[in-house]
């Protein structure tokens, strides 16, 4: 595998298990926004990579990343204590299914995230294209407790950036919910009895000639998701067929 080597320029460490960091980015990596690619460090003397999806643009110079700190995990328990400066790998190549081409155009974009699921959709925000194609987005972003709604601020302000502010003005709107710790929204999009009422009323009137749909994190609640949407004959998308919605179907919590 192809590798660049990248220079860690920021960290943000939002709680003891979950953090953000920021990149060099080789001006030869090219990705759509969507897609993910592998990083990693060398562990004692051996090369550990995992799936990263890629939460900047593909028009920005550097690269950002969420990421977990797993117990015992053979990467995230080296990465969680990187340095501003330090030497990350990052592969040249990026793939993944959950880019906007795999959606037939439609009023309203609905982006379903979990956890550090929310990472691609930050790329797709921050894409002009996005809002050429769909008329509102709109981001759900489902987290434990409110120190994981990460990039809150950045999507609530990003209507005042100076690149991209007049494009999402009145067209983008963020949905934070909770799942442990009580807040305004709390509840979970998947309960054990199916798809939560709360998402049926925030999708209402879900109808998939006006809306489509991008999901990603959690695999039960991918699974769950993608069995309600099947069930109510949505189909999901592909590079030679776009549909109504789509899944990362690649994606894992890296390890």
């Amino acid at each position: 595998m192809a590798i660049n080597q990248e220079t860690v320029t920021g960290i943000q460490q939002h709680t003891d298990r979950l953090f953000t960091f920021q990149t060099t980015r080789n001006s030869g990596f090219k990705f759509d926004n969507g897609q993910f690619t592998m990083i990693g460090l060398d562990v004692n003397g051996k090369k550990i990579l995992r799936a990263y999806s890629i939460a900047s643009a593909n028009h920005q110079e550097h690269l950002n990343f969420i990421s977990i700190n797993v117990p015992n995990g053979p990467l995230t328990s080296v990465l969680q204590h990187i340095q501003i400066g330090d030497i990350i790998e990052v592969s040249t190549k990026a793939v993944g299914t959950l880019t906007i081409d795999r959606l037939s155009t439609a009023d309203e974009l609905f982006l379903l995230a979990t956890g550090t699921g929310l990472a691609p959709f930050m790329s797709i925000i921050a894409d002009p294209a996005t809002y050429d194609k769909f008329k509102t987005v709109t981001v759900v972003h489902c987290c434990r407790t409110t120190a994981e709604l990460v990039y809150a601020d950045y999507i609530k302000n990003l209507h005042q950036d100076e690149l991209l502010g007049e494009i999402v003005q009145g067209k983008l709107f963020y949905h934070p919910r909770t799942t442990e710790q009580h807040s305004e929204n709390f509840g979970r999009i998947i309960t054990k009895d199916g798809v939560a009422d709360w998402i049926h009323n925030l999708l209402t009137p879900l109808d998939k000639q006006f809306c489509r749909v991008m999901i990603c994190g959690n695999p039960n609640m991918l699974a769950e998701l993608t069995a309600y949407f099947t069930s109510n004959k949505w189909t999901m998308g592909s590079i030679n067929a776009p549909g109504e919605f789509i899944i990362e179907k690649a994606f894992v919590e890296a390890k």
